[in-house]
């Protein structure tokens, strides 16, 4: 958990320059999606209901790809092994490392990781674990969090990167121009590459059939980590199977249009196993870490379609409430859309803390429609809030309706009520008759009231 504010409480207290960052980089990511699937497909509608019914129908047989992904891993010299939780997973790996003595690596992107906090676990028994995305080495050096599943710092802009580099001795002096800070990395980086011992991924995709693990990134950190590594582990949830190899190519064309705009990522890897005999660098041993970490429960939930997301961000990218907001916003690692669904139900036994997560959306249905797995988001945010009002969780800004109930249902009553309206127009919020409806009316600003108005020119219009 990131943060106990409320969403609109946490949107109110943002500085303009981290919500101008955010709404900038989010809306020129929508435009480019429209825009180059547009382009490139006739009716790129078709291909997100082709990709969300091969996800739907590898989670109704979840249990037997899982089979045949282990086997085909198995088969290409992967070690695997299964972690039912995020602190079994956390075990898991730290056991490979320890037996055989590895203190340095560095890391690629990896949302998995960023679940169930990984960095902070391994730091504390000893290891040096250095994150080689560029965003995420920013986030790692200001002691921050990713705002984003695709553009972990969306929520910064380059003079406060220059900044940090500045700070952290990365840099010698201040130079906010983009190139620069990228080279900057680049040189701090690439030494920190030869000094590591082993490299932890995440994996976008596993093909059940051949066992193949694809890792997509526009930077290539995941191939630098991985050349001087003797030791590659991926972590990988459970929901990122695919039935074939063939079924990548659907995946494939919609993430990287649908993440940044692109055909295809700039390095896209099909990682078959540990190196050969022909290859002359790369990892002699890897291993696959297939984490649950609550997504079998989501699976039997009837929210189950979120486990179809690809993590593109798509939906992020396009929400209101996430561009005034920021990810930071959501207390959780997923942010958005897709993190007002899948955060409450992932961490289970604090759906009473995230309940209000479902809420923060105005149901415009945005987030379906760019959602390149065709995830209905709003239903599932209403069957999320009809939970939470079956279990009986307090909602922040819940105004009681059982009053207005009374008074819609008594045509004498509304009618006198909606004669009386007007004096709302000159009385503070401290006298409204609840607590819940102060606070409500606190928040917003509400038009002039005109009640009666209309009953009056109905009733002279019939004389």
């Amino acid at each position: 958990m990131i943060d106990h504010q409320l969403i609109d409480t946490y949107a109110r207290e943002i500085s303009d320059e981290k919500q101008t960052s955010v709404i900038t980089g989010s809306a020129a990511s929508t435009e480019k999606r429209y825009s180059i699937l547009h382009q490139d497909y006739e009716d790129p509608n078709a291909l997100r209901k082709l990709a969300g019914a091969i996800k739907d129908h590898t989670l109704h047989h979840l249990d037997r790809y899982l089979e045949q992904a282990e086997s085909s891993l198995k088969r290409n010299g992967v070690q695997v092994h299964f972690a039912d939780s995020g602190d079994e997973a956390k075990e898991t790996v730290l056991k490979i490392l320890q037996e055989r003595e590895i203190t340095r690596l560095t890391k690629s992107k990896s949302m998995a990781s960023e679940e169930i906090h990984l960095n902070p676990y391994l730091t504390e028994n000893g290891i040096e674990c250095l994150e080689s995305d560029l965003g995420e080495f920013i986030i790692q050096l200001d002691d921050d969090v990713p705002s984003h599943i695709v553009r972990p710092i969306i929520h910064k802009n380059r003079r406060e990167i220059a900044r940090t580099f500045q700070r952290e001795g990365i840099a010698a002096d201040y130079n906010d121009d983009p190139e620069t800070i990228t080279r900057r990395a680049r040189v701090f980086l690439r030494e920190k590459y030869m000094q590591a011992q082993a490299v932890i991924t995440g994996g976008n995709f596993i093909s059940a059939e051949s066992g193949r693990i694809v890792l997509v990134t526009n930077e290539g950190n995941s191939r630098f980590g991985m050349a001087p590594s003797r030791v590659h582990i991926a972590l990988v949830g459970i929901e990122k199977i695919v039935p074939t190899d063939r079924d990548l190519g659907v995946f494939l064309n919609l993430l990287g249009r649908s993440a940044t705009g692109q055909q295809l990522t700039v390095y896209t890897e099909f990682i078959s196993g540990p190196k050969d005999d022909s290859q002359p660098s790369g990892p002699e041993e890897m291993h696959v870490v297939l984490m649950n970490n609550g997504r079998s429960d989501v699976l039997e939930s009837n929210c189950r379609e979120i486990l179809r997301c690809i993590r593109c961000s798509a939906c992020q990218n396009v929400c209101p409430v996430y561009r005034q907001a920021s990810g930071h916003a959501y207390r959780a690692t997923y942010g958005g859309p897709v993190g007002a669904v899948l955060s409450p139900l992932l961490f289970g036994d604090q759906f009473p803390d995230l309940a209000d997560l479902p809420k923060a959306s105005s149901l415009c249905g945005a987030c379906n429609e760019v959602c390149p797995v065709d995830i209905p988001i709003p239903d599932l945010l209403l069957r999320l809030r009809n939970k939470a009002k079956q279990e009986h969780i307090p909602q922040p800004g819940d105004v009681p309706m059982s009053p207005f109930a009374t008074l819609a249902t008594s045509p004498s009553l509304w009618r006198t009520a909606m004669t009386m309206s007007k004096a709302m127009n000159h009385l503070p919020i401290e006298v409204a008759p609840v607590k819940p409806l102060q606070e409500w009316l606190g928040q917003r600003t509400l038009p002039e009231w005109h009640g009666g108005d209309f009953r009056k020119w109905l009733k002279d219009r019939k004389k």
